[in-house]
């Protein structure tokens, strides 16, 4: 079986066959560095870094193209709010979303391109539109998409043109106010003129007057510039779908590009049912977050659910994540003692049990895989009670391959990303220290064991006894 996903344009859910083969190229919407990240935004990051990790197990090349929006008019606002240069209220954001993708586990994208960074590819992508008479100039600095000019608007969203309400872009809406704004509701912005309120560096030059430019219009110019003009994969969260996937995919194929094959799109994450926003003062922001929940579990409760699934987050979503990793990290780590650590190349080439392989090349049905994932869970508990080492190994490998491709190695959430060598050199001497400890209990020798047992207290090693012997454990960091 092959990968097959929901795609949104069609409404179907379609064989994934690459523009060329052995390759996958992707263009997921980042962030609008704004303000901090918030779980909703960690959701789609999740969700698309399962899929990646699935396309390249599957042993396809990917290319994945993630965007910063630097330049908008949020980030101007709220950077005059507090008294500080847009470009730095954006690049601090930047690193915030940085670093809540690295503690989540979430791979980096092949290219993270910055808006401000592709005006060329952006004034190119105008003049084009502007010779087709697809776009037009206003005023000065400011130019329109005209909707009229382009009989598939709507196609994403399943709308006929004439259907299509107002822009919901609220800047594009006041734009338009007044003598020489743009010629129809649903015109949507591809430059900005310079405003009396924006700071003087917020604009460039083109051919059509000084600007900044329109939100859709950064998407299209970056995914041609890095993945050319037509490219496999397209994706972001539910709510980009209108308007600005819409408009992306309007203005990209209006200029002649063929741009995305598929779109597909993740979930919202809802508290109470409603969807969490700023607006509604229900978000959770990240940084909060991981100073009450361990960032595995956090990355568990967002990856376990379906990406197409809405995710009702709650104090039982976390409870009920951390119970299941518990179980998972705890099965591994006694298989470990029992057996030894799986070298990482046996975890990353081993054979995937087949339904497994199946649940996920169904539009990435993570439920259905975890479900396989535990079956073996069951098996390897079983065999370590009965003492069989080669079932309880066989068991070890299939868990912690199969939790690879989830972004949930146990080995590697405790010991870093690809830090399993490291894992087996502390086990080892770890061991060692536990068997000094338990030939000085078989002879009665407590000053030796307690010794042993504060020298690895010290080294931030717990210890419990167990009727099958020692385990051991890093201490749970504490806080300043």
């Amino acid at each position: 079986m092959t990968l097959h996903l929901f795609d949104t344009a069609s409404r179907t859910t379609r064989e994934l066959v690459p523009l060329r083969p052995g390759q996958v190229s992707m263009y997921v919407c980042g962030a609008t560095v704004q303000s901090s990240p918030h779980i909703g935004h960690m959701r789609t990051a999740v969700a698309f870094d399962v899929l990646t990790r699935w396309l390249r197990r599957s042993g396809l090349e990917v290319t994945l193209i993630r965007n910063v929006t630097d330049i908008d008019d949020k980030i101007l606002a709220k950077a005059a709010e507090a008294g500080v240069p847009w470009w730095a209220w954006a690049q601090r954001h930047e690193r915030e979303f940085a670093a809540a993708h690295d503690a989540l586990g979430v791979l980096p994208p092949t290219y993270e391109p910055r808006a401000t960074g592709h005006v060329t590819e952006m004034v190119e992508l105008m003049e084009r539109l502007v010779e087709r008479g697809h776009a037009y100039v206003s005023g000065p600095g400011d130019v329109w998409f005209d909707v009229r000019s382009f009989p598939g608007y709507g196609a994403l969203t399943n709308q006929r043109p004439e259907d299509v309400g107002a822009s919901p872009d609220e800047a594009d809406a006041a734009d338009g106010t007044g003598a020489g704004g743009k010629r129809d509701p649903r015109d949507f912005a591809l430059w900005k003129g310079v405003k009396p309120t924006d700071p003087q560096d917020a604009s460039w030059p083109t051919p059509f007057g000084r600007g900044r430019p329109g939100w859709h219009l950064e998407c299209s110019a970056m995914a041609r510039r890095y993945l050319g003009a037509e490219f496999d994969i397209h994706g972001g969260g539910i709510d980009l779908r209108f308007p600005h996937h819409e408009n992306e995919q309007a203005q990209s194929r209006a200029a002649g590009d063929g741009f995305a094959r598929t779109w597909v799109h993740s979930a919202w994450v809802t508290q109470g049912g409603a969807k969490m926003s700023k607006s509604l003062g229900n978000s959770l922001l990240v940084g909060t977050l991981f100073e009450q929940v361990r960032p595995v579990v956090l990355r568990y409760a967002l990856a376990s659910v379906h990406y197409r699934s809405m995710l009702e987050w709650s104090p039982e979503t976390v409870h009920d994540a951390e119970a299941t990793w518990d179980r998972l990290a705890g099965f591994v780590r006694r298989a470990h003692e029992r057996v030894g650590t799986p070298a990482d190349d046996e975890v990353a080439t081993a054979d995937l049990p087949a339904a497994f392989a199946a649940a996920l090349d169904d539009d990435l049905n993570v439920s259905a895989a975890l479900a396989v994932v535990h079956e073996h869970l069951r098996a390897g508990n079983t065999a370590l009670a009965e003492g069989d080492r080669d079932d309880a190994r066989t068991a070890l490998v299939a868990v912690r391959a199969m939790l690879d491709v989830l972004g949930l190695d146990p080995v590697r959430w405790e010991s870093g990303e690809g830090g399993s060598r490291a894992a087996a050199a502390l086990d080892a001497l770890v061991r060692a220290e536990l068997d000094v400890r338990a030939r000085a209990r078989a002879e009665k020798d407590w000053t030796t064991a307690d010794a042993v047992r504060d020298r690895l207290a010290a080294a931030g090693v717990v210890v419990e006894d167990a009727p099958t012997g020692a385990r051991w454990a890093l201490a749970p960091e504490q806080e300043d």
